[in-house]
Protein backbone atom coordinates (compact mmCIF):
# COMPACT_ATOMS: atom_id res chain seq x y z
CA UNK A 1 0.00 0.00 0.00
CA UNK A 2 1.08 3.55 -0.28
CA UNK A 3 1.89 5.24 2.23
CA UNK A 4 1.11 8.84 1.70
CA UNK A 5 1.57 11.90 4.78
CA UNK A 6 3.02 14.90 4.94
CA UNK A 7 2.85 17.73 2.39
CA UNK A 8 1.63 16.78 -1.17
CA UNK A 9 1.20 20.16 -3.10
CA UNK A 10 -1.41 20.46 -5.61
CA UNK A 11 1.18 21.42 -8.38
CA UNK A 12 -0.11 23.94 -11.06
CA UNK A 13 0.33 23.57 -14.61
CA UNK A 14 2.66 26.43 -16.14
CA UNK A 15 2.22 27.82 -19.33
CA UNK A 16 4.35 29.61 -22.16
CA UNK A 17 2.29 31.47 -24.71
CA UNK A 18 -0.28 29.06 -24.04
CA UNK A 19 1.03 25.83 -24.13
CA UNK A 20 2.11 23.72 -21.48
CA UNK A 21 5.69 25.22 -20.10
CA UNK A 22 7.40 21.59 -19.55
CA UNK A 23 10.85 22.94 -18.65
CA UNK A 24 9.04 24.97 -16.03
CA UNK A 25 6.85 21.87 -14.93
CA UNK A 26 9.94 19.98 -14.15
CA UNK A 27 11.88 22.56 -12.21
CA UNK A 28 8.73 22.73 -10.40
CA UNK A 29 8.43 18.97 -9.37
CA UNK A 30 12.30 19.55 -8.46
CA UNK A 31 11.64 22.14 -6.20
CA UNK A 32 9.27 20.24 -4.13
CA UNK A 33 11.50 17.39 -3.63
CA UNK A 34 14.49 19.53 -3.06
CA UNK A 35 12.19 21.02 -0.55
CA UNK A 36 11.19 18.08 1.76
CA UNK A 37 7.65 17.31 0.17
CA UNK A 38 6.46 14.01 0.17
CA UNK A 39 4.66 13.67 -2.95
CA UNK A 40 3.22 15.57 -5.69
CA UNK A 41 0.18 15.95 -7.15
CA UNK A 42 -0.38 16.69 -10.73
CA UNK A 43 -3.47 17.30 -12.72
CA UNK A 44 -5.87 18.38 -10.32
CA UNK A 45 -7.90 21.17 -9.75
CA UNK A 46 -4.81 23.74 -9.46
CA UNK A 47 -3.08 22.05 -12.31
CA UNK A 48 -6.38 23.53 -14.29
CA UNK A 49 -7.21 19.83 -15.63
CA UNK A 50 -10.11 21.10 -16.37
CA UNK A 51 -9.10 22.62 -19.44
CA UNK A 52 -6.03 20.65 -20.62
CA UNK A 53 -6.92 18.80 -23.75
CA UNK A 54 -6.35 15.13 -23.13
CA UNK A 55 -2.57 14.89 -24.83
CA UNK A 56 -1.51 17.82 -22.30
CA UNK A 57 -3.20 15.89 -19.69
CA UNK A 58 -1.60 12.79 -19.77
CA UNK A 59 2.07 14.68 -21.12
CA UNK A 60 1.97 16.89 -17.20
CA UNK A 61 1.54 13.31 -15.61
CA UNK A 62 4.09 11.79 -17.73
CA UNK A 63 6.41 15.18 -16.59
CA UNK A 64 6.04 14.83 -13.20
CA UNK A 65 6.91 10.86 -13.55
CA UNK A 66 9.99 11.86 -15.07
CA UNK A 67 11.25 14.46 -12.93
CA UNK A 68 9.94 12.62 -9.69
CA UNK A 69 12.06 9.58 -11.16
CA UNK A 70 11.03 7.56 -8.12
CA UNK A 71 11.92 9.86 -5.32
CA UNK A 72 8.71 10.81 -3.85
CA UNK A 73 5.26 8.99 -5.21
CA UNK A 74 3.04 10.77 -8.31
CA UNK A 75 -0.59 11.41 -7.14
CA UNK A 76 -1.98 11.68 -10.84
CA UNK A 77 -4.97 13.72 -10.66
CA UNK A 78 -7.18 11.38 -13.23
CA UNK A 79 -10.75 12.84 -12.46
CA UNK A 80 -13.41 13.58 -15.09
CA UNK A 81 -17.17 14.07 -15.15
CA UNK A 82 -17.57 11.16 -17.41
CA UNK A 83 -16.42 7.59 -16.20
CA UNK A 84 -15.14 6.14 -19.56
CA UNK A 85 -12.78 9.18 -19.55
CA UNK A 86 -11.83 8.76 -15.79
CA UNK A 87 -11.11 5.45 -16.90
CA UNK A 88 -8.82 6.43 -19.88
CA UNK A 89 -6.91 9.06 -17.93
CA UNK A 90 -6.61 5.96 -15.03
CA UNK A 91 -4.87 3.58 -17.51
CA UNK A 92 -2.54 5.91 -18.96
CA UNK A 93 -1.72 6.87 -15.39
CA UNK A 94 -0.83 3.35 -14.15
CA UNK A 95 1.28 2.99 -17.79
CA UNK A 96 3.03 6.13 -17.43
CA UNK A 97 4.47 5.12 -13.73
CA UNK A 98 2.13 7.03 -11.31
CA UNK A 99 2.10 5.57 -7.98
CA UNK A 100 -1.57 6.39 -7.19
CA UNK A 101 -4.72 8.48 -8.29
CA UNK A 102 -6.55 11.58 -7.16
CA UNK A 103 -9.73 10.61 -8.99
CA UNK A 104 -12.57 13.39 -8.41
CA UNK A 105 -16.61 13.59 -7.91
CA UNK A 106 -17.75 13.81 -11.53
CA UNK A 107 -18.75 17.39 -11.29
CA UNK A 108 -21.46 19.25 -13.15
CA UNK A 109 -23.71 15.88 -13.78
CA UNK A 110 -24.85 15.74 -9.82
CA UNK A 111 -24.68 11.90 -9.62
CA UNK A 112 -26.23 10.38 -6.66
CA UNK A 113 -24.83 8.71 -3.98
CA UNK A 114 -25.17 5.57 -5.53
CA UNK A 115 -23.82 6.75 -9.05
CA UNK A 116 -20.61 7.87 -6.83
CA UNK A 117 -20.05 4.57 -5.61
CA UNK A 118 -20.38 2.77 -9.37
CA UNK A 119 -18.15 5.60 -10.69
CA UNK A 120 -15.22 4.80 -8.41
CA UNK A 121 -15.65 1.47 -8.17
CA UNK A 122 -15.25 1.20 -12.23
CA UNK A 123 -12.13 2.99 -11.71
CA UNK A 124 -10.88 0.95 -8.67
CA UNK A 125 -11.76 -2.28 -10.66
CA UNK A 126 -9.80 -1.04 -13.95
CA UNK A 127 -6.50 -0.44 -12.23
CA UNK A 128 -4.45 -1.95 -9.73
CA UNK A 129 -3.04 1.79 -8.78
CA UNK A 130 -4.02 2.92 -5.30
CA UNK A 131 -6.91 5.23 -5.37
CA UNK A 132 -7.14 8.67 -3.13
CA UNK A 133 -11.11 10.03 -3.56
CA UNK A 134 -11.49 13.77 -3.78
CA UNK A 135 -14.45 15.62 -2.43
CA UNK A 136 -14.55 19.14 -3.46
CA UNK A 137 -18.22 19.89 -3.09
CA UNK A 138 -17.31 23.46 -4.08
CA UNK A 139 -15.97 23.08 -7.54
CA UNK A 140 -18.32 19.83 -8.15
CA UNK A 141 -21.39 20.83 -6.75
CA UNK A 142 -21.90 17.04 -5.33
CA UNK A 143 -20.48 16.02 -2.34
CA UNK A 144 -19.50 12.69 -1.46
CA UNK A 145 -21.01 11.55 1.69
CA UNK A 146 -19.24 10.27 5.49
CA UNK A 147 -21.11 6.84 4.61
CA UNK A 148 -20.60 6.41 0.88
CA UNK A 149 -16.94 7.31 1.29
CA UNK A 150 -17.62 4.66 4.38
CA UNK A 151 -18.60 2.04 1.62
CA UNK A 152 -15.60 2.77 -1.01
CA UNK A 153 -13.05 2.33 1.97
CA UNK A 154 -13.47 -1.17 2.21
CA UNK A 155 -12.77 -1.60 -1.29
CA UNK A 156 -8.76 -2.66 -1.41
CA UNK A 157 -7.67 -0.16 -3.29
CA UNK A 158 -9.69 3.24 -2.30
CA UNK A 159 -6.57 4.12 0.57
CA UNK A 160 -7.22 7.49 1.22
CA UNK A 161 -9.66 10.76 0.59
CA UNK A 162 -9.12 14.21 -0.29
CA UNK A 163 -11.33 15.96 2.03
CA UNK A 164 -11.80 19.95 1.11
CA UNK A 165 -14.78 20.36 2.06
CA UNK A 166 -13.66 22.49 5.57
CA UNK A 167 -15.24 20.78 7.56
CA UNK A 168 -13.44 19.07 10.56
CA UNK A 169 -16.09 17.42 11.98
CA UNK A 170 -16.03 14.57 8.94
CA UNK A 171 -12.51 14.29 9.98
CA UNK A 172 -13.65 12.09 12.89
CA UNK A 173 -17.09 10.95 11.49
CA UNK A 174 -15.09 9.23 8.68
CA UNK A 175 -12.43 7.59 10.83
CA UNK A 176 -15.47 5.81 12.71
CA UNK A 177 -17.19 5.28 9.37
CA UNK A 178 -13.46 3.71 7.04
CA UNK A 179 -11.28 3.37 10.44
CA UNK A 180 -7.97 4.76 11.12
CA UNK A 181 -5.69 2.88 8.59
CA UNK A 182 -7.69 4.86 6.08
CA UNK A 183 -6.20 7.84 4.78
CA UNK A 184 -7.25 11.55 5.21
CA UNK A 185 -5.63 14.04 3.83
CA UNK A 186 -7.02 17.79 3.76
CA UNK A 187 -7.63 19.84 0.38
CA UNK A 188 -7.86 23.04 2.47
CA UNK A 189 -4.61 25.24 3.65
CA UNK A 190 -6.20 26.87 6.23
CA UNK A 191 -7.32 24.80 8.47
CA UNK A 192 -4.91 21.46 7.48
CA UNK A 193 -2.72 21.93 11.34
CA UNK A 194 -6.63 21.20 12.85
CA UNK A 195 -7.42 18.61 10.45
CA UNK A 196 -4.05 16.58 11.33
CA UNK A 197 -5.20 16.85 14.69
CA UNK A 198 -8.64 15.50 14.15
CA UNK A 199 -6.36 12.44 12.31
CA UNK A 200 -5.42 13.45 9.68
CA UNK A 201 -2.43 12.55 7.65
CA UNK A 202 -1.37 15.73 5.59
CA UNK A 203 -2.37 18.05 3.16
CA UNK A 204 -2.73 18.05 -1.12
CA UNK A 205 -2.59 21.65 -0.93
CA UNK A 206 -1.76 24.73 -3.17
CA UNK A 207 0.42 26.98 -0.84
CA UNK A 208 3.33 24.62 -1.12
CA UNK A 209 3.38 25.86 -4.59
CA UNK A 210 4.95 28.46 -2.99
CA UNK A 211 6.51 27.86 0.27
CA UNK A 212 6.87 23.83 0.02
CA UNK A 213 9.54 23.84 2.44
CA UNK A 214 7.99 25.59 5.36
CA UNK A 215 4.72 23.37 4.60
CA UNK A 216 6.51 20.50 4.97
CA UNK A 217 7.69 21.42 8.14
CA UNK A 218 4.46 22.18 9.15
CA UNK A 219 3.04 19.01 8.39
CA UNK A 220 6.19 17.01 9.95
CA UNK A 221 5.45 18.84 13.22
CA UNK A 222 1.79 18.10 13.64
CA UNK A 223 2.48 14.59 12.51
CA UNK A 224 4.97 14.62 15.17
CA UNK A 225 2.50 15.90 17.76
CA UNK A 226 4.39 19.17 18.23
CA UNK A 227 1.46 21.78 17.69
CA UNK A 228 3.57 24.57 18.99
CA UNK A 229 5.97 24.51 16.40
CA UNK A 230 3.16 23.37 13.37
CA UNK A 231 1.07 26.18 14.74
CA UNK A 232 4.11 28.94 14.71
CA UNK A 233 4.57 27.71 10.92
CA UNK A 234 0.71 28.33 10.80
CA UNK A 235 0.40 31.66 12.16
CA UNK A 236 3.38 32.73 9.55
CA UNK A 237 1.41 31.54 6.49
CA UNK A 238 -1.79 32.16 7.45
CA UNK A 239 -1.46 35.22 5.29
CA UNK A 240 -0.57 33.23 2.05
CA UNK A 241 -3.43 30.43 2.91
CA UNK A 242 -5.96 33.51 2.77
CA UNK A 243 -4.43 35.63 -0.33
CA UNK A 244 -4.28 32.82 -2.51
CA UNK A 245 -7.57 32.53 -2.37
CA UNK A 246 -9.66 35.69 -2.87
CA UNK A 247 -9.87 35.30 -6.37
CA UNK A 248 -10.55 31.63 -8.10
CA UNK A 249 -7.13 29.14 -7.72
CA UNK A 250 -4.94 29.15 -9.31
CA UNK A 251 -4.96 32.87 -10.14
CA UNK A 252 -3.43 34.33 -7.05
CA UNK A 253 -0.92 31.15 -6.65
CA UNK A 254 0.39 31.63 -10.44
CA UNK A 255 0.69 35.20 -9.92
CA UNK A 256 2.60 34.79 -6.76
CA UNK A 257 4.73 32.45 -8.86
CA UNK A 258 5.56 34.63 -11.53
CA UNK A 259 6.59 37.07 -8.82
CA UNK A 260 9.20 34.43 -7.76
CA UNK A 261 10.16 33.62 -11.20
CA UNK A 262 9.15 30.37 -10.62
CA UNK A 263 6.71 30.11 -13.98
CA UNK A 264 4.51 32.62 -15.88
CA UNK A 265 1.36 34.28 -14.36
CA UNK A 266 -0.94 32.31 -17.21
CA UNK A 267 -4.13 30.10 -16.36
CA UNK A 268 -6.49 28.60 -19.46
CA UNK A 269 -9.78 30.87 -20.00
CA UNK A 270 -12.39 31.10 -19.02
CA UNK A 271 -10.38 31.40 -15.97
CA UNK A 272 -8.03 35.07 -16.25
CA UNK A 273 -5.28 36.81 -14.36
CA UNK A 274 -5.93 38.43 -11.05
CA UNK A 275 -6.78 41.89 -10.79
CA UNK A 276 -4.97 44.75 -9.79
CA UNK A 277 -5.98 44.67 -6.45
CA UNK A 278 -5.39 41.11 -6.01
CA UNK A 279 -1.69 41.55 -7.21
CA UNK A 280 -1.04 43.95 -4.76
CA UNK A 281 -2.38 42.28 -1.95
CA UNK A 282 -0.46 38.93 -3.05
CA UNK A 283 2.76 41.06 -3.54
CA UNK A 284 2.63 42.56 0.51
CA UNK A 285 1.88 39.26 1.47
CA UNK A 286 5.37 37.39 -0.16
CA UNK A 287 7.37 40.48 1.01
CA UNK A 288 6.37 39.59 4.49
CA UNK A 289 7.51 36.28 4.08
CA UNK A 290 11.02 37.33 2.06
CA UNK A 291 13.66 35.44 3.20
CA UNK A 292 11.84 31.91 4.53
CA UNK A 293 10.43 31.29 1.62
Amino acid sequence: MTDLSGSLPALVTPFKNGAVDEDAYQRLVERQIAAGSSAVCPAGTTGESATLSHAEHRRVIELAVEAAAGRVPVVAGVGSNSTAEALGLAKFAEEAGADAMLCVCGYYNKPPQAGLIKHFTALHDASRLPIVLYNVPGRTVVSLSVETIGVLSKLPRIIGIKDATGDLARVALQRLASGPDFIQLSGEDMTAVGFNAMGGRGCIGVTANIAPALCAKMQKASLAGDFDAALAIQDRLAPLHDVLFIETNPGPVKYAMSALGLCSAEVRSPLCEPGETTRRRVEAVLEGLEGVL
